[in-house]
């Protein structure tokens, strides 16, 4: 059976800046943090997060799931909070209020510096390769948290330094392989066509194999084909490491083809969580991200 709709309104005052007893100090995990989400099958557990940026709200009140093996997509209006939720699940933000749940831990604030250890790996909006590196390099990046020989060991060339770059330069090529980016592993990634740039990307955040993975507007400015194709490297890394997907895209024929469940924002609110049967057929979702009333032909249309 499939989990019902459950739609959220917003307010009639509309937004407005938190109050600031709901104030909580950026910190490291709360204290009891509790195993129940790994318990429950849960990867990420976002409960009633809210931030502001002085008076204006980022978002407020956002309560997220996404379990093991799960793509869910968060949609909505530019400027509905989306990138800041990402931004504040992976620490760059800190939250006025709420927690975010990775795992067994919660967090007032998500600690950036700790993201490879707690399995969890992002694209960003906008590029962010190393231009000069080559595709290989950059993808190896990814391994950087990973490493565990020194640099006296890397230099001194010892067994276990060449025993780890082996390893990694064969889990780049494993990568590199499954993303069809092998006959341009040794170009500068800078040089690649922008389609081929965001794959690069995405391999830079597969190669440690996290368990969550979040990704930011990865099929941004692609052409049609290039989106089919990214969309079936996303859903061969799903099935292939069973991580948890976090997806923001605004195309919406996208998001319905590749989506276990969908999350609508809008103004920073919750308005909708469901399949993306029942948030197609939302009237408030169709409000709200398309500006139309029928919700069919609007869909239909995106």
């Amino acid at each position: 059976m499939q989990p019902a709709l459950r739609p959220v309104r917003p307010g009639r005052e509309g937004l407005r800046p938190l109050p600031r007893s709901a104030a909580r100090p950026a910190a490291v995990p709360v204290a009891g943090g509790s195993p129940r989400g790994d318990r429950a099958g849960l990867v990420l557990s976002i409960e009633g997060l809210s931030l502001a940026f002085g008076g204006t709200v980022a978002f407020a009140e956002i309560d997220l799931a996404v379990g093991a093996g799960e793509i869910h997509a968060v949609i909505g209006p530019n400027g509905a909070g989306k990138s800041s939720l990402i931004n504040a699940v992976t620490g760059l933000y800190a939250p006025q209020a709420g927690r975010v749940r990775i795992g067994a831990e919660a967090f007032a604030r998500v600690p950036a510096g700790r993201l490879a250890a707690l399995g969890v790996a992002r694209t960003f909006q906008n590029l962010a390769l190393f231009a000069g590196l080559s595709v290989r390099d950059n993808v190896l990046s990814g391994l950087a948290a990973a490493r565990r020989a020194g640099l006296g060991a890397q230099i001194l060339g010892l067994r276990s330094a060449r025993r780890e770059a082996l390893a990694h330069r064969d889990a780049a090529e494993a990568v590199i392989g499954r993303l069809g980016l092998g006959a341009v592993a040794d170009r500068p990634a800078g040089r690649l066509p922008y389609g081929l740039q965001k794959r690069v990307e995405l391999g830079r955040a597969l190669v440690a194999r996290p368990r969550l993975l979040l990704l930011d507007e990865p099929m941004a400015g692609m052409t049609a084909t290039e989106k089919a194709e990214m969309t079936g490297f996303i859903r061969a890394a799903r099935e292939t490491s069973g991580a948890a997907i976090v997806l923001i895209e605004h195309d919406i024929g996208v998001v319905m083809r590749l989506s276990d469940r969908v999350t609508v924002l809008d103004h920073g609110r919750r308005i909708a969580t469901g399949t993306p049967a029942q948030v197609q057929a939302d009237p408030a979702v169709i409000a709200a991200y398309l500006g139309l009333a029928d919700g069919d032909a609007a869909m239909d249309a995106a």
